[in-house]
């Protein structure tokens, strides 16, 4: 009899999901392309997380916390290879190309950030930009960057406190199982419960949370400080131009190093998932993302500079590099702090990122485009508890047993397709959406100039085609221009005084060539990987999201017009004649 009843109340959900899908070429024609107006986005979207944020956080707050999330172990991992393989002595000018590039993509953040202050980040930006679909493809893309980076960061994790302790084997501290295949069969435990301890602070409050990261960053900034002085100090300006010169490797080497070392500067994104808990974003955010872009550049040049003057280039170490250096200054002890202060900048980089994680799905719930319970916002915290809880226990199930070499190519990918796809959404929005312009000029800019980048990238990997870099170049220069002359941009907002980026289109128009560019620099099995990662949530949409969007949306229009109908129980009052 249980059983019965147990199948007769099933029945009803299968049976609507069964009609649901029967109407998925309807729902997807309706919904895919779906776009909310700002207002829309900052009211009535944000309601269904119930309570709101706390707003507690000031400017030096977001400048601390972008430090925080750049500065990881980025530069530990990368500067010492792209100095002997790639770039010699000019890394610090590969570092200068990156911040560069990551200064212009973090303007068009910036302004999406200020106009539409919301925690969802780009997945918002280009929701209210291109639709439903393109801003659940970016958002789930940045989930995969954030979840995947932040396990293989944690493992990061254990092998610099290693080195700080002494221990030779970065596995030391790792549980090996026979039996599981390699990149999955070192369990790593101190990952593990360093990502649940961060998920418990950020649960509790992200005031406290951004007071820990400040102090931590504080720490890590003077580590850094100590390493610049000692290389500047110890260091002989002779190594930078033995054997072969500054850029022995030439231009191409400089470029090919930038490509490489970029990915030391993502993280700044993670700012402008924090705008609803910002005192006032509109001021805040522009000198929190943009300044901690320009302070990480002149950090990670000087420490460039610094190891390359303590060692030729030719004879920088492939793995702990700055370690390897002060030995070779005759500061062994120096290596155990180098281990130390590493620990440090991936704690409040692990805690910074995970801190936008968390943002951003409890803003992909409101969109009611996975399990609406992952958007709640508890009362007393006024913190996304379902999502911080949720994404933090896949992050230490993940770091327990994968590799960093396993991810590290889908999560490059990933990241510069979002970039790419926000600095084309900020020129549509100014130049469509808000100046009123007709779309199909502007769509033609972005297509163009995403081939005249493709021309180029592919002219610079067949070395012998160098006639094609002054050509697309050269092609780059005049379309951006002749679409600066004969379309007309946005006029001044509501409120003229808001910020925006300078010299539209130029910025966000040299930040999508220079993301197409570092995209080709990639192996082709991160192509491939990203190819069945964006199948698997095509797929996912197409069986869930479309339907619980469309219903959901379906509801509020239902319940707003119970709401303005008559009350026909109210009866108007009789007149005695």
């Amino acid at each position: 009899m249980a059983t019965s009843q147990s199948t007769h109340q099933k029945k009803p959900f299968f049976f609507n999901y069964l009609r649901s899908l029967s109407q998925t070429p309807h729902r997807l024609r309706k919904r895919m392309l779906a776009t909310w107006t700002p207002d829309q986005e900052l009211n009535q979207v944000r309601l269904r997380s119930g309570a709101d944020m706390k707003r507690k956080l000031k400017w030096y707050d977001l400048v601390a916390l972008g430090l925080g999330g750049m500065l990881g172990v980025g530069v530990f991992v990368t500067t010492g290879r792209v100095a002997r393989y790639t770039s010699g002595s000019s890394v610090f000018m590969s570092y200068i190309i990156a911040g560069i590039s990551a200064l212009l993509s973090s303007l068009c953040y910036t302004e999406f950030s200020v106009q539409i202050p919301v925690a969802g980040g780009a997945f918002s930006y280009l929701r209210v930009t291109f639709g439903e679909f393109v801003g659940y493809f970016a958002g789930a893309n940045i989930l995969l960057e954030y979840v995947l980076s932040n396990a293989a960061v944690a493992r990061s994790f254990t092998e610099y406190l290693c080195s700080a302790f002494g221990a030779n084997d970065p596995n030391s501290w790792r549980i090996e199982v026979h039996g599981l295949p390699e990149g999955y069969n070192k369990l790593d435990f101190t990952a593990v419960a360093v990502v649940l301890l961060l998920t418990l602070c950020l649960c509790h409050s992200t005031k406290e949370s951004s007071i820990l990261n400040l102090v931590m960053t504080i720490f890590h900034v003077i580590f850094f400080g100590f390493i610049v002085i000692a290389g500047f100090c110890y260091g002989n300006v002779d190594n930078l131009v033995k054997p072969r010169g500054l850029a022995p490797h030439g231009i191409r080497g400089v470029l090919d190093g930038a490509a490489i070392v970029y990915f030391s500067y993502i993280g700044y994104d993670t700012v402008s998932t924090l705008a609803e808990e910002i005192e006032n974003p509109r001021v805040s955010l522009p000198i929190g993302i943009v300044g901690s872009v320009v302070i990480v550049t002149g950090i990670y040049c000087l420490m460039a500079l610094s190891l390359c003057m303590m060692v030729p280039y030719q004879q920088i170490a492939d793995t702990a590099s700055y370690s390897m250096a002060f030995g070779r200054i005759g500061w062994k002890w120096a290596g155990n702090v180098v281990g130390a202060g590493a620990s440090l900048g991936i704690l409040a980089s692990l805690l910074v990122a995970m801190l936008g994680q968390a943002r951003y799905l409890c803003v992909i719930g409101r969109a009611r485009l996975v399990p609406s319970w992952l958007s709640k916002v508890h009362p007393s915290t006024g913190t996304p508890l379902n999502a911080t809880l949720f994404l933090g226990l896949c992050t230490a199930l993940i770091s327990l047993v994968t590799d960093l070499e396993i991810v590290l190519e889908i999560i490059s990918i990933g990241t510069l397709s979002v970039f790419y796809l926000v600095a084309n959404a900020l020129i549509y929005r100014k130049y469509v959406i808000v100046g009123k312009n007709q779309p199909l000029p502007t769509l033609s800019f972005l297509s163009l100039l995403t081939l005249t980048a493709v021309g180029f990238s592919v002219s610079w990997k067949m070395k012998q085609q160098w006639w094609g870099l002054p050509v697309f170049g050269g092609i780059l220069i005049v379309v951006t221009a002749l679409f600066l002359y004969t379309v007309v941009p946005s006029s001044p907002g509501r409120d003229s005084s808001e910020w925006s980026v300078p010299l539209m289109p130029w910025p966000a128009a040299i930040s999508i060539f220079l993301n197409v560019f570092l995209m080709t620099t990639l192996q082709v099995l991160s192509f491939e990987r990203f190819a069945i990662w964006t199948g698997l949530i095509t797929v996912f949409y197409v069986l869930y999201g479309v339907h619980s969007t469309f219903e959901a949306e379906e509801m509020e229009v239902e319940i707003m017009a119970v709401n303005e109908a008559p009350n026909p129980s109210v009866q108007p009052a009789k007149l005695d004649v």
